[in-house]
């Protein structure tokens, strides 16, 4: 899934592709992806882009007083093209959800995709993004000035919670997601299942101070890429999520995971849970 790092290195390319150029035309392909219909994506023709920005894991590219806001879910992606076919696209069940084209001469553009075949991608058309509710219910961005070391700390305040689940809650702070939660809690030296009411004022300074570097690490990696890397650098620069069996980067224990029903997280266990391997338990409901 597409978190806040790669969405945050989108925004750049695409504010250098997109921003001075006018919509000619808008393709909505994927019926199920398109979330808003007033006012329609054929509102956007004719007008310039003037700004890209991002509200979490959300893309939102301004055309004057209209939102193209875009939520790439698991397997969602943006792809540019110099010069789009000049055949329109047609509806069908391929990965294609959206595409817009740019004015002539060159007839540029970029197509929305979404691969597999569970399809959550989410394409709205707004006047304000807080329209959107997705992103009305956001938490604070950890990028912003705003998070500072006191509002995490009293984001963590009272709450229960197991800290991996409260780093990937949207609501309370934007834009991390299951992979990026791995890496900063492997950074911070913390159990993933730790709850967060539970954690000293060091382990709060460890915790924060990794949120930052992980992010600001992971978007320097990808910034100035082609939308085409993106994707394999962000794997290529985890250092635990997705590398089950693997040897820790930093202590050279075997990297291990505990699976759920439609996720899976991976730790070091020598680094973060005092050497000790943490209950994987839908194994545990399959050997009872």
């Amino acid at each position: 899934m597409p978190e806040l790092p790669e969405v945050e290195s989108l925004t750049h390319y695409l504010a250098d592709h997109l921003v001075g150029r006018t919509v000619a035309r808008v393709y909505p392909l994927a019926v199920n992806a398109l979330k808003t219909y007033d006012p329609p994506p054929g509102a956007l023709e004719g007008r310039g882009f003037d700004g890209v920005t991002r509200h979490g894991k959300f893309l939102d590219l301004r055309a004057g007083d209209l939102h193209l806001v875009i939520h790439l879910a698991r397997a969602g992606w943006v792809r540019w093209t110099d010069a789009l076919p000049e055949a329109p696209p047609r509806p069908g069940k391929g990965p294609l959800a959206l595409r817009v084209r740019l004015t002539e001469p060159d007839g540029a553009g970029f197509d929305v995709t979404e691969a597999g075949t569970k399809k959550h991608l989410a394409v709205y058309v707004v006047r304000n993004p807080q329209d959107v509710p997705g992103i009305a219910r956001l938490g604070p961005d950890p990028l912003s000035a705003a998070f500072t070391p006191e509002a995490f700390t009293r984001l963590l305040e009272g709450d229960r919670r197991q800290i991996k689940g409260l780093l990937r809650d949207q609501g309370t702070i934007a834009g991390i997601g299951n992979a990026y939660s791995d890496e900063i809690l492997h950074t911070a030296r913390m159990s993933p299942f730790k709850p967060a009411a539970n954690l000293s004022e060091d382990e709060v300074g460890r915790l924060y101070a990794a949120i930052g570097s992980t992010l600001s690490d992971a978007i320097k990696r990808s910034d100035g890429l082609d939308l085409r890397n993106l994707k394999a650098e962000k794997k290529s620069g985890l250092r635990v999520h997705g590398r089950t069996g693997e040897a820790c980067p930093v202590c050279g224990d075997t990297i291990r995971e505990v699976s759920f029903s439609d996720s899976a997280l991976q730790y070091c266990p020598t680094c973060q849970t005092g050497g000790k391997p943490l209950a994987d338990r839908r194994m545990s409901r399959l050997l009872k």
